[in-house]
């Protein structure tokens, strides 16, 4: 069953924040996630505001689970440390 990484974020720190734009994709693709969205043009219905969306479908939970908890994930959030507000959440599909 696949699972779904859903992050809403806000960067504060553009150049800072490049360093986990080129970290991350490695440890997404070595738990074989696919993007489903990423950016784009999106409406804030309820809840907090965000300026970035993004939804990645793992192959299962687990894949989901063990993709944030990566040596190479936890490399890319360290970059990312200071350079936005975000919001991570993983669910499991239908």
């Amino acid at each position: 069953m696949p699972a779904y990484w859903i992050a809403h974020v806000t960067v504060t720190d553009p150049d800072r924040y490049s360093g986990y734009q080129s970290l991350a994709p490695a440890a997404f693709a070595a738990h074989g996630a696919r993007f489903l969205a990423r950016g784009g043009e999106a409406d804030c219905l309820e809840g907090p505001s965000f300026d970035r969306h993004v939804v990645i479908e793992f192959p299962t939970l687990e894949a989901a689970r063990a993709c944030y908890a990566s040596a190479e994930y936890r490399a890319a959030r360290s970059a990312r440390d200071g350079a936005c507000h975000a919001m991570v959440v993983i669910v499991e599909g239908l």
